[in-house]
């Protein structure tokens, strides 16, 4: 039976975390992507991880994008530091989602699995707001979509056709999973990452788009690799949404913007 904890406020001791984490003396690699005119947003994340994100502990920034001369000069604290890799420019905003998995195995194949203790993949429109730290880590870390949290099976954007490597039955499914956020050990997010890159590359052959990208691959994935601890939409709110009265505290939400006017294509 699957019984992973689902992180929300007033679940977690921190005096009791952070003693058995901080003697670990860990390392967190954050990987982010920052594509286009989304660079925009990584001043506000990286200043905002900067106050809320794993402090205290040791972070490593992976900023990947195709506008290096743009990325902000942030001031970061003792034992954190960024690295900025160059990546090419794409052209469709859903090629760029789909080649995500694919650029994460990479960065943890050839950079990481030696240098890292945990990883977590972050959206860069996006802003912390309140406390995140190790209570959070996991050997394979999902996070809840806000907008489904709450919903039935059936009301989840799964992809629903069978000719898809993302295809999920009806009457199958836990949560919906957002791809916002993706954390865990480096082995277990590269095998996540890698099956899903591979998957990606089945539809491609095959000429089918997942309705939801990379997110529907990693929807399919958790459905039969089950996530070891579940963050609740407290660690990945939406600035659109209204919060409701259960969620007592928003971490890390997706802010509001004009996807007409910073995505490459329509």
């Amino acid at each position: 039976m699957w019984l992973a904890p689902i992180v929300w406020e007033d679940t977690f001791d921190l005096t009791v975390i952070d003693a058995i984490y901080k003697q670990q003396n860990i390392t967190v690699a954050t990987i982010v992507f920052a594509l286009g005119k989304y660079v925009r947003f990584l001043k506000d994340l990286l200043e905002s991880a900067e106050q809320h994100f794993m402090v205290g502990y040791r972070v490593h920034y992976y900023i990947i994008t195709d506008l290096p001369d743009e990325v902000p000069a942030v001031t970061l604290g003792e034992g954190r530091q960024l690295t900025v890799i160059k990546t090419a420019t794409l052209n469709r905003w859903q090629e760029i989602l789909l080649r995500r998995m694919e650029r994460i195995e990479n960065l943890i194949q050839y950079e990481l699995l030696n240098k890292a203790d945990y990883i977590f993949s972050l959206d860069v429109d996006s802003k912390f707001y309140a406390h995140w730290g190790a209570e959070s880590l996991g050997d394979l870390v999902g996070v809840l979509h806000a907008w489904f949290f709450g919903s039935s099976r059936g009301q989840f954007t799964y992809e629903r056709r069978p000719e898809s490597q993302a295809y999920i039955p009806l009457d199958e499914g836990d949560y919906y999973y957002g791809a916002a956020v993706i954390g865990g050990r480096p082995e277990k997010v590269l095998k996540l990452v890698k099956t899903c890159r591979m998957q990606l590359d089945v539809d491609r052959a095959n000429k089918i788009e997942a309705v939801w990208q990379e997110e529907s691959h990693l929807n399919k994935y958790f459905l039969y690799n089950k996530p070891t601890k579940l963050l609740s939409p407290e660690y990945l709110w939406d600035d659109r949404k209204q919060k409701p009265s259960f969620i007592k505290v928003v971490r890390f939400s997706q802010v509001v913007k004009n996807y007409a006017e910073i995505r490459p294509n329509p």
